[in-house]
């Protein structure tokens, strides 16, 4: 038997026993562009705004389109706001009528390019401003009849809130603009907490210890900022 033979036999078995080489997935961004949103709502009528968008790209093809400033959960994946365009027209309208709207968040996963949407509980996708902290995420949401408003914090991977206390049973107007559940609740570090400040109910913080939260008094607030 030659021993170029046995050389090709060797490469051979190698090549069969060793794993599949795993797919390197290429996400990106496309370029920003300026679209018109038009909320629907009764505060903003007919009228329209300026949204920015840009796609989201795995492998060089369009698979979202998002706005806003992701966030940075590992060095793997992210977190994406949505945005996606629905169909306006009625049933006896010839041709569809599109317009964008603002949707919910997705997490993105680099290494498999795989995209799925994060299930946030009574979060609302008008009224409702989210932050970011590791892989938790804050906000105020609103319950199914509009009538209350809670206090929210979310993590990845778990299927119920960390953090959900009402904070108004006023509700909001029905000439509220966008947004206006709450402010953007505003987090801090060492320990970890973050702050809900309603439009009409007063200012309320949380610290959070994994999935235990504590209520922190306003003296609690004032020590520390004095330190």
């Amino acid at each position: 038997m030659s021993a170029r033979f046995l050389f090709l036999l060797a490469v051979c078995a190698c090549s069969i026993c060793s794993p599949a080489a795993t797919r390197v997935h290429v996400v990106a961004y496309g370029k920003w562009t300026t679209v018109q949103w038009s909320p629907g709502t009764e505060a903003a009528g007919e009228k329209s705004f300026a949204l920015k968008i840009r796609p989201l790209l795995v492998d060089g093809r369009i698979k979202e389109y998002v706005i806003g400033t992701p966030h940075e959960v590992t060095e793997r994946m992210f977190v994406a706001r949505r945005a996606f365009r629905l169909n306006d027209s009625l049933p006896d309208d010839p041709t569809p009528r599109w317009q964008w709207q603002r949707g919910g968040w997705l997490l993105v996963n680099r290494l498999t390019g795989k995209i799925s949407t994060i299930n946030l509980p009574e979060f609302d996708a008008l009224y409702s401003a989210a932050t970011w902290y590791r892989d938790y995420v804050g906000y105020c949401g609103i319950s199914d009849d509009g009538k209350k408003i809670f206090a929210i914090v979310a993590q990845l991977n778990r299927r119920k809130p960390v953090l959900k206390k009402l904070l108004s049973s006023d509700g909001l107007p029905d000439n509220s603009p966008p947004d206006s559940a709450c402010t953007p609740p505003a987090w801090q570090k060492g320990p970890i907490r973050i702050s809900f400040e309603p439009p009409s109910a007063p200012k309320q913080t949380f610290a959070i210890r994994g999935h235990i939260v504590d209520t922190v008094a306003d003296t609690e607030e004032e020590e520390d900022a004095k330190d």
